[in-house]
């Protein structure tokens, strides 16, 4: 849902890493930082706050990190001081609402039965998108494969959802009505006889002027 805190086991957390850049300070000394608060808590609290856990960095290496939760974030930069780090709390805090709002949505009723209705839909469009995979062999691709995930990839972007299990109602509902318009508009392309890539530019024009229609809505 957003870059600064993510969804893991069902609990909003934030990561160390992302922490130490966007406060301006060495992630050696966050580490450290959490290291302490960890072996000072004399209640325990902080155990269940931060999990270690591992990235990899641009040379492929595996290093140390934390995953903290809400509290836990807090609890940590209480002490960092100064208008930017301010600023940045204020950002994680709204980051944190709006995961945690999400988190209570995905456990009603109305989440489960659209996030069901969505499937049906994507398994609708996959199987329309195998006959485009034939119809783009046929007319000599060499990766026509990869059509699905270009597919996938072009409704995501245009529902706004990164992961379908972190999505909100609406952008769930955008997501279907943007699978359901790229299989009519395949369907449509390929009665015509029309070159598999033109398909998918006709697909992604009409998915353009949804998507604008479909962000007046939500602002609305």
């Amino acid at each position: 849902m957003n870059e600064l805190v993510y969804l893991k086991n069902d609990e909003a957390v934030c990561s160390s890493l992302l922490v130490a850049e966007k406060f301006e300070k060495r992630h050696a000394d966050v580490m450290r930082a959490i290291d302490n608060l960890v072996e000072n808590d004399s209640t325990q609290n902080c155990v269940q706050c931060f999990k270690r856990g591992t990235y990899k960095d641009s040379t492929g290496k595996s290093n140390k990190m934390y995953v903290m939760n809400r509290d836990g974030f807090t609890f940590l930069v209480m002490g960092f001081t100064g208008k930017k780090a301010n600023e940045w709390k204020w950002q994680y805090i709204k980051a944190f609402n709006q995961m945690e709002k999400f988190i209570r949505e995905k456990q009603t009723k109305i989440w489960i039965k659209t996030r069901k209705a969505g499937k049906l839909t994507r398994k609708a469009e996959t199987d329309t998108i195998k006959n485009l995979v034939e119809y783009a062999k046929a007319q000599g691709s060499q990766h026509a494969d990869k059509l699905y995930m270009t597919y996938s990839k072009l409704a995501n972007k245009m529902a706004g959802v990164s992961k379908r299990d972190e999505a909100t109602v609406m952008q769930l509902n955008n997501l279907s009505l943007m699978e359901h318009i790229i299989l009519c508009v395949i369907d449509s392309g390929i009665v015509a006889g029309k070159h598999y890539k033109e398909i998918y530019q006709d697909c992604k024009k009409r998915l353009e002027t949804v998507k604008d229609l479909a962000y007046l809505e939500q602002s609305a």
